[in-house]
C-alpha cells in the first residue's frame, strides 16, 4: 500500500523536513499569492493570448491567428480575464469603423519574461 507508514517507520518531525535551497523564505502569505498568478496563467489559453501579445499581436484577428484552435468567444472572454488582471490593455481608437487593439501592459509584459525560461525549456523538451 503506498502511501501508509509502516508502523516500524518513525515519523518525520519538523526539524528532519528540510526545505529545497532557496525555498525556505517563503511562508503561506506568498505561497497563496504564487498560486492565484499560476492558475491565471494556467487557465487554458491564458498563457497563449499572452505570448501572442508578446510576439506582436495587437488586432483581434491577429490573436487569432497566432492561437490556433481558439474560438472567438473564448478569445474574447480571456482578453477581458487578462485586461482585468491587469495584463492586456484594451485600446479603443475612436475611428468610423472603432478601431480596438489589445497589448500586453509592463505588468504583463513582465510575466512574460519571467516565464520565458518555461517557454525554452518546453521547445527543448517537446516529446
Amino acid at each position: 500500500m503506498t502511501g501508509l507508514r509502516q508502523p516500524d517507520e518513525s515519523p518525520a518531525t519538523a526539524d528532519q523536513i528540510r526545505p529545497e535551497s532557496g525555498y525556505e523564505h517563503i511562508d503561506d502569505d506568498v505561497c497563496r499569492s504564487f498560486q492565484r498568478s499560476v492558475e491565471i496563467v494556467g487557465k487554458k489559453w491564458n498563457a497563449a493570448v499572452l505570448l501572442a501579445a508578446m510576439r506582436g499581436a495587437r488586432r483581434f484577428v491577429e490573436y487569432r491567428a497566432r492561437i490556433p484552435g481558439i474560438s472567438n468567444h473564448l478569445l474574447s472572454q480571456r482578453l477581458r480575464e487578462l485586461e482585468g488582471h491587469q495584463l492586456i490593455e484594451r485600446i479603443v481608437v475612436p475611428t468610423t469603423p472603432v478601431q480596438i487593439t489589445y497589448r500586453p501592459t509592463e505588468q504583463g509584459a513582465g510575466l512574460m519574461r519571467v516565464l520565458h525560461p518555461l517557454v525554452e525549456w518546453s521547445v527543448k523538451n517537446e516529446a
